[in-house]
């Protein structure tokens, strides 16, 4: 049995949610979280570093799960394509929770603090399709270039997602987006 009761990240990141829409962010603590999801400070600090990182669940494994599908992507695909399809291997646990990420987005979007976080795991997506694109034998500045467009396209197809009245899936989104960048490349 697990030390901790399952979905314990789930809970508190839905408790971050709606005491930051309730309170603010500013005016919430980490106690208050953890009260809120029926959890301890400590697990709280056992599942985040702060409470800013309450509202970047998975992050880490998501980087991982998009390195891991591109080195098992084939080695003819073109780099863009590995790196839509990495995505898009991953979309179904967004989907699954695309009401909390557009509670999630309101919250980023008034928070300089936290948009600087979110640069930064962003960043970190980056680095991480960069080495993925090296080890599939792209040199640099290819790689990073290809990162980089990749990672605004991915931004691009999650704003279209949380703005679709039509509920589409993100997966659906990122194909568009991946779409209009071949397509522009083409144009040039």
């Amino acid at each position: 049995m697990g030390r901790w009761p399952g979905g314990t990240q789930e809970r508190l990141q839905e408790a971050a949610i709606e005491l930051f829409t309730e309170r603010g962010y500013e005016r919430t603590t980490v106690a208050e979280i953890a009260t809120r999801a029926g959890l301890t400070e400590r697990t709280f600090y056992n599942h985040f570093a702060d409470k800013r990182e309450v509202l970047f669940p998975e992050q880490d494994s998501f980087i991982a799960k998009v390195r891991e599908a591109m080195g098992a992507a084939p080695a003819k695909q073109s780099p863009l394509d590995a790196v839509n399809a990495a995505f898009i291997a991953g979309s179904g646990w967004f989907d699954q929770r695309r009401e909390a990420a557009q509670r999630r987005r309101h919250i980023l979007d008034a928070h300089t603090e936290l948009r600087e976080r979110e640069w930064a795991k962003l960043a970190a997506l980056a680095e991480a399709i960069t080495a993925a694109l090296r080890t599939r034998g792209i040199p640099d500045p290819a790689a990073t270039l290809t990162a980089a467009i990749s990672v605004t396209a991915y931004q691009l197809a999650a704003a279209r997602w949380l703005a679709d009245p039509q509920y589409g899936t993100l997966g659906h989104h990122l194909h568009t987006s991946f779409e209009d960048l071949h397509r522009t490349a083409r144009s040039w």
